[in-house]
């Protein structure tokens, strides 16, 4: 839902804030019972003329007429210069540290937050400002940055020597509780090694972009989890149930899943492939209508895997192993699979046109 700030034309004072809904007319009946006024046009800041509701924004600030032009207003400028038009800008002085963000970032993500909660409307906190006009919150902007960030990306992303403690206390100080929930889940995870997660809960949880190497999740779940670029380098995923989960873009060198089910997950863009040998073992995982497009899987362990219904369009093969692999109505199209075991495989109704190279299969398939 939309909220705007309305100002009878030619001021800037007892305005109103009120949802945006329905039709251009019944937003002028609104402003009009609001403002005591007969509500005919609506401006922005820069006296612009609105008649379609679709071009509102939330946050605006708009100038509500009885039928006369848009009038300038004397105290239309903030402390940094700018009009109104564009008070959804804001600056926040955390801990002596400025950070520039917009009120609709503070206030949209999380909204029954402290934070949306201090900058819904203007001045309900009584926020104190320095001389620059920069909001002041005494609170540590190294744990804040991550949390700003997550409002305006959905994204957790912690960078390296950060400690997720410190990000913990911030959110739960804030009130972003989405946040804390993955916090804490990641805490559980990082706390885990080297003893390992084994059989542990992650169900949904946001584990993106984390430094998971060597961690045990043998049989754990992570189903329909958020895998995104983790690093999971030599992780036991052995029996571990990934079905729906996001890896595109994760590092999988040398990982081991055996058994595993990841059916329906997306791996896109992964790369198992490690440069000192160790080979990425999935024999026997469910990998059924997965979509594995453009990772990187030389000499990967795939023996009586199931593959049906998998994207691994443009994937590198080299020297797998898909002996007794069920590869039906796969797509392999531009595949290289030189040097690739088939033995025994499964290949009926598999798709591969537009290969990078000749199959290499002395064996025959079935």
């Amino acid at each position: 839902m939309r909220r705007v700030t309305l100002f009878v034309n030619g001021t800037s004072k007892n305005g109103k804030v009120v949802a945006v809904y329905g039709t251009l007319a019944d937003l002028l009946s609104v402003a009009s019972n609001k403002l005591g006024i007969k509500a005919c046009n609506l401006y922005n800041g820069k006296g612009g003329l609105i008649d379609d509701i679709a071009l509102i924004r939330d946050d605006d600030v708009l100038y509500v007429s009885e039928g006369d032009p848009f009038d300038p207003q004397n105290d239309v400028r903030t402390t940094y210069g700018l009009p109104r038009a564009h008070t959804d800008w804001l600056t926040l002085n955390i801990g002596g540290r400025l950070f520039t963000t917009t009120r609709s970032t503070l206030v949209s993500k999380e909204p029954e937050s402290m934070l949306a909660h201090m900058f819904r409307e203007k001045d309900v906190w009584g926020n104190k400002q320095d001389e620059r006009g920069a909001y002041l919150i005494d609170r540590s902007p190294e744990y804040f940055e991550p949390i700003l960030n997550y409002l305006r990306h959905g994204q957790l992303i912690i960078n390296e020597g950060i400690n997720l403690l410190g990000v913990l206390e911030e959110a739960r100080f804030f009130g972003i509780e989405q946040l804390a929930d993955q916090l804490e889940v990641a805490i559980k995870v990082m706390n885990s090694w080297p003893c390992g997660c084994q059989g542990l809960n992650f169900s949904g949880a946001d584990l993106s972009r984390l430094d998971l190497r060597y961690i045990n999740f043998k049989m754990a779940n992570l189903s329909r989890c958020n895998l995104t670029h983790a690093n999971l380098c030599c992780s036991n995923l052995e029996r571990a149930d990934l079905s729906g989960a996001n890896l595109d873009g994760a590092n999988l060198q040398g990982v081991k899943m055996l058994c595993s089910n990841a059916e329906g997950a997306s791996l896109k863009g992964c790369n198992f492939e490690d440069p000192s040998g160790l080979k990425a073992n999935l024999e026997g995982a469910n990998l059924k209508g997965v979509d594995m497009e453009g990772s990187q899987m030389t000499g990967i362990n795939l023996r009586v895997a199931t593959l049906k219904n998998a994207k691994l369009k443009n994937c590198n093969l080299r020297g797998a192993t898909l002996a007794g692999t069920d590869l039906e109505n796969c797509d392999l199209s531009g595949c290289d699979l030189q040097e690739a075991n088939l033995r025994g495989s499964n290949v009926k109704g598999a798709i591969f046109e537009e290969m990078l190279t000749a199959l290499h299969m002395s064996q025959s398939v079935r």
